[in-house]
């Protein structure tokens, strides 16, 4: 029997109003208090339950079926990432890491995102309530965005529950010019911007980089506590020394300059060489560092000595640096959805029009070889269905 149009109708309704169903996993009532009165304010989330510690957890899992946890790192019985670990073998659910802001948590919800996390957002500071609508807009859109890992464009939505600040463009930190100036010189330069899911992709570009690759420098949205203990893992997996970037670094053939997770990354000019300035100027598309002003400072400097790339990441930072890049003379490129946690900023670079070539995360390392001159048997112009421009 063919639904009448009224059940067509409630069924089309029903299926939009659907909910990100979240189960809240940390062993402090309070937080666990603090996190639900934040879902619950936003009317797409639905909070169906909470657990004290890991087995409370796996009981709720397979009652509830949640779209996506929220997991505390440090919890009685059993540790948050054994439970990650056992969750992503028997039953894999999106799942957003709630972390404590010191060394220890960072080496602790990095090694969650190598185990297949999505995301992660610091603890809510309890004691204080300002800052705490910055925090409630900041987990509200990562859980969004992990309820829908693999998604197509996806943004950050914006929560009802405040207004949300003026987004700046580079131009806060660092000014357009009519015309750059680029200094004859055979070396080149490669910037690599990523958000969420950047961590991994990142290690699985450099972990293909030999000694002999350019220098690369790193825009990744990251806090303050984790980019230092972030660079030093990288710098295991790669033949290339990783560090995280100071004022005045030279950009040396074989280095790779990581931005701090307080400061924007900048490339300059000294004479013939390459050098990193930090800025601790606003925050730029709400990021500090952004990988916008580190594009354009690359456009400004670099121009067609350098290569840009994007990588998974939610939003829109880096689309307009890459597209001057791209507009400076830069070969481009960003990674294509299919290998994307989100695929919010390369899809938006795609939009803008200043992307070369759309890659897997695979073939990005040989094909940056290739742009830089390094020989390897890859060759990416011959698989004409990732060339966007010629």
């Amino acid at each position: 029997m063919i639904p009448s149009l009224a059940k067509l109708s409630f069924l089309s309704e029903a299926l939009r109003m659907k909910k990100v169903r979240v189960l809240i996993v940390d062993d402090s009532a309070l937080v666990r208090q603090v996190l639900s009165e934040i879902f619950r304010q936003d009317p797409e989330i639905e909070v169906v339950g909470v657990a004290s510690d890991p087995y409370v957890a796996r009981n709720k899992i397979k009652e509830l079926n949640p779209d996506v946890l929220t997991l505390d790192v440090e919890m009685p019985k059993m540790d948050g990432i054994t439970f990650l670990s056992n969750l992503m073998r028997l039953h894999p659910l999106p799942v957003v890491m709630v972390s404590s802001l010191t060394e220890k948590g960072a080496e602790v919800t990095l090694r969650a995102l190598e185990l297949g996390a999505v995301d992660f957002v610091a603890k809510p500071k309890l004691d204080v309530t300002v800052g705490l609508n910055d925090y409630s807009q900041e987990i509200i859109s990562k859980v969004k965005a992990a309820a829908n890992v693999p998604a197509t464009n996806l943004e950050r939505k914006q929560s009802t529950i405040r207004q949300v600040p003026a987004k700046l463009s580079a131009d806060a930190v660092l000014g357009k010019v009519s015309s750059s100036r680029h200094f004859k010189t055979t070396d080149k330069i490669i910037a690599i911007g990523a958000s969420t899911g950047g961590t991994e992709a990142i290690k699985d570009v450099l972990v293909n980089m030999p000694a002999a690759s350019p220098g690369i420098v790193i825009t990744q949205h990251i806090p303050e506590a984790f980019s230092g203990p972030f660079a030093k893992r990288v710098n295991d997996v790669t033949e290339m020394t990783v560090r995280e970037a100071s004022d005045g670094d030279q950009i040396l053939p074989g280095h790779v300059y990581i931005a701090p997770g307080n400061k924007h990354l900048l490339v300059a000019r000294d004479g013939a060489r390459f050098i990193c300035k930090l800025n601790d100027g606003s925050l730029v598309n709400r990021h500090k560092p952004s990988v916008d002003v580190m594009f354009r400072s690359v456009a400004q400097n670099a121009g067609p000595n350098a290569i840009g790339v994007v990588l998974t990441g939610m939003g829109d930072d880096g689309a307009n640096g890459l597209k001057e890049m791209h507009n400076a003379g830069a070969k481009t490129l960003v990674q294509d959805e299919k290998t994307s946690v989100v695929w919010g900023m390369p899809g938006e670079s795609v939009k803008k029009g200043g992307v070369d070539y759309v890659l897997s995360l695979e073939d990005i390392s040989e094909a940056l070889l290739e742009l830089a001159g390094i020989n390897r048997d890859m060759k990416i112009t011959q698989n004409k269905r990732f060339i966007i421009n010629e």
